[in-house]
């Protein structure tokens, strides 16, 4: 298996985390989780690296990971700081992973990448609704999009997420860019339907996955119409094409908006 070469301090906030949850699991009182109230897990109590260890070598159905996921979310939010970092720490094998794979090309933003990972998972483990499904895609895909904008200015096949300036300034205004999304579906380059993709994907914490199987296709196909779209809308971006709205545009920004 290859491995990813990474050039980064001895202290990143991945590695930090690390150690915090190390102190929290050690004895004689490591942090104990609950498991009887979630189904498919052992019907026991274990300190919260054995539950670590276990996730990392057995296989849980979405339904026993999203109560699970739902209960560390919980103890969180509600048991104090301590809870925090245990279930930051149960979550470090997957966010390690993810850190490793956006900083592969980009060794120098490795740091980076770390710290923004951590506060991506950080900020939705505080605020994502508990209630729906794929909750542990969601925190994941949070972490995920924290990590990848560090390094998303090299990255030419995403929709730009600031205008370019200088001499050759596109005309403006733009505005948001649900109002740009709106611009591009009136004036025919896209679809309403491919703006929205983009925009409950890019804009929002929908995840491409499920709204592919919500509309029966595969992830990697939706994933491919939206990144021919973003290249239809950057390529007028850059034409000045967008420049300016139309009396539709401004009804499709309008229900896009919405």
């Amino acid at each position: 298996m290859a491995t990813t070469t990474r050039t980064r301090t001895a202290n990143t906030a991945l590695t930090t985390a690390e150690k915090a949850f190390a102190l929290l699991t050690c004895e004689p009182a490591p942090l104990v989780f609950d498991a009887r109230p979630v189904p498919g897990l052992p019907g026991t109590t274990m300190p919260l690296d054995e539950l670590r260890k276990l996730l990392m070598f057995e296989r849980y159905d979405s339904d026993t990971t999203d109560e699970l996921w739902r209960q560390l979310a919980h103890h969180a939010r509600e048991w104090g700081p301590a809870w925090v970092v245990g279930a930051i720490g149960v979550a470090l094998p997957a966010l390690t992973h993810l850190a490793a794979k956006i900083s592969r090309g980009y060794a120098r933003h490795a740091d980076d990448v770390d710290s923004e990972v951590l506060a991506g998972f950080l900020q939705s483990l505080r605020s994502a609704d508990l209630a729906p499904p794929r909750l542990w895609l969601r925190l994941c895909w949070a972490a995920w999009r924290a990590g990848t904008a560090v390094v998303k200015t090299h990255d030419g096949e995403e929709l730009p997420l600031d205008l370019p300036t200088g001499s050759r300034s596109p005309r403006m205004p733009y505005g948001h860019p649900d109002l740009l999304l709106g611009r591009a579906a009136a004036a025919g380059l896209i679809t309403a339907e491919t703006a929205e993709l983009i925009s409950a994907t890019r804009l929002g914490d929908a995840l491409i996955e499920q709204l592919a199987a919500e509309k029966g296709v595969t992830g990697p196909a939706l994933r491919m119409r939206r990144r021919r779209a973003e290249r239809v809308v950057a390529a007028a971006v850059m034409r000045g094409d967008l420049s300016g709205p139309s009396s539709s545009a401004s009804r499709c920004e309008g229900a896009i908006a919405a």
